[in-house]
């Protein structure tokens, strides 16, 4: 069980001082000045930088994040999760794809949940009981997620994933480790030859990365527009219409989901269309746009493997309510896609790009055709379909057989 710090104690009792007095007498000084003065004459005993250590910490909980505040301000911080308050409760860290622990601890759920109101009340969001899950994008682009109890058993859990002040291109990629320099050749061949490529991955395998990184090759005079539940991407071409849904408001109304925005795209004359990720009924008119002239599209979706990534774009454009017969919808599948780059996290916390399936049409619809793939730590390729070659080709090959490929119809 982690001890509590006497330090961080003695702040939060004397901040609950500073809102008493400040209720009480109506107090109008500077409230920084007001914390120095408090700290002065309710903790003189301690040294100037005891006292220097707590007038900081009672900052951060009256107008600040509380003890996220210094972890938000390192940049090597990819995510910070907070799990609970007081003696049991943790904040963790991801640095380089692996989790962290730290010592920061919330004294309570009341001051974990006041860091939670200030950041989400600019936002104009509001978490309760009566609605306990909020998912919300903070001004610099970070993305937040809250669950209280009673569905948070262990106290209120706090999600924040670091939004990058640059989005990396796909040379840094390679330089990562994430991409030889063989598949981002092959890659950036495909989205020039206009293929749709779907990018699949779990949680936190780099899928947003890689797609913002694969969108660097689409041409400076094509019309871009981006649909995404929440604004992640940061494309560099001059013509490029962001999308963002909204949630509903705090009576139920408002809200605009990306299946209605990717039906607007369609309105927009777009040359190419980027979903963010697909996640429900709007795959079903993802793939009707696809499959009608917006070749070279992008999108990513949840998945474990390229072969499952096609099935989950299978179930969820089921989920469309549109009345089609199954046949025709995985007939629409094998004609919307061209390309499925599947990427996945490590143990070492590394991302990489670990397959790429063409998609084919067989007998029952959409199927999976490896043309490269890392086995036993090495990579192996194999040239497209309707090549003549069944046996594993190099990457200069399989390009070549790829730019010879025709365009999607």
């Amino acid at each position: 069980m982690a001890t509590v710090d006497p330090l961080d104690a003695l702040a939060r009792r004397l901040r609950e001082r500073l809102i008493g007095e400040a209720s009480e007498d109506g107090d109008q000084r500077d409230v920084s000045e007001r914390i120095r003065a408090l700290v002065d004459r309710e903790a003189g005993v301690l040294d100037l930088g005891a006292r220097t250590e707590l007038v900081r910490r009672i900052a951060e909980r009256s107008f600040g994040l509380g003890p996220l505040e210094p972890l938000l301000a390192d940049p090597t911080v990819d995510e910070v999760i907070v799990n609970g308050a007081g003696p049991n409760g943790s904040v963790w860290v991801e640095r380089h794809g692996r989790l962290e622990p730290t010592t920061v601890r919330f004294g309570s759920d009341a001051d974990l949940r006041h860091s939670i109101e200030r950041i989400l009340a600019p936002l104009g969001r509001r978490v309760d009981e009566s609605e306990p899950m909020v998912d919300a994008r903070l001004p610099d682009g970070s993305r937040i997620n809250v669950v209280l109890p009673p569905l948070a058993v262990d106290g209120p859990a706090l999600t924040i994933r670091r939004f990058r002040r640059r989005a990396l291109v796909a040379a840094e990629l390679v330089a990562r480790g994430t991409l030889s320099q063989a598949l981002h050749d092959l890659l950036a061949a495909a989205v020039r030859a206009r293929l749709t490529i779907l990018v699949s991955g779990g949680t936190g395998s780099g899928k947003t990365t890689t797609l913002n990184a694969l969108s660097g090759f689409i041409g400076p005079d094509e019309r871009v527009v981006t649909i995404e539940d929440t604004a992640e991407l940061r494309l560099q071409q001059p013509h490029v219409v962001r999308l963002e849904a909204r949630p509903a408001n705090v009576e139920g109304r408002g809200e605009v989901t990306v299946r209605r925005l990717v039906r607007n795209a369609l309105r927009m004359r777009p040359d190419r269309i980027v979903v963010g990720e697909v996640r429900g009924g709007e795959a079903l008119d993802m793939l009707a746009a696809m499959s009608s002239g917006h070749d070279g599209s992008l999108s990513t979706v949840h998945a474990g493997s390229p072969e499952e990534a096609l099935r989950r774009v299978e179930t969820l454009a089921l989920m469309g309510g549109v009345d089609l017969p199954h046949a025709a919808i995985r007939d629409q599948l094998a004609g919307a896609i061209d390309l499925v780059v599947h990427q996945a996290r490590g143990a070492d916390g590394a991302r990489r790009v670990v397959a790429v399936a063409e998609v084919v049409r067989v007998a029952g619809g959409p199927a999976t055709r490896e043309l490269y793939s890392v086995r036993d730590g090495r990579p192996r390729w194999r040239v497209p379909s309707g090549d003549g070659e069944q046996e594993p080709r190099s990457p200069a090959a399989l390009l070549a057989s790829l730019s010879r490929r025709p365009g999607p119809s």
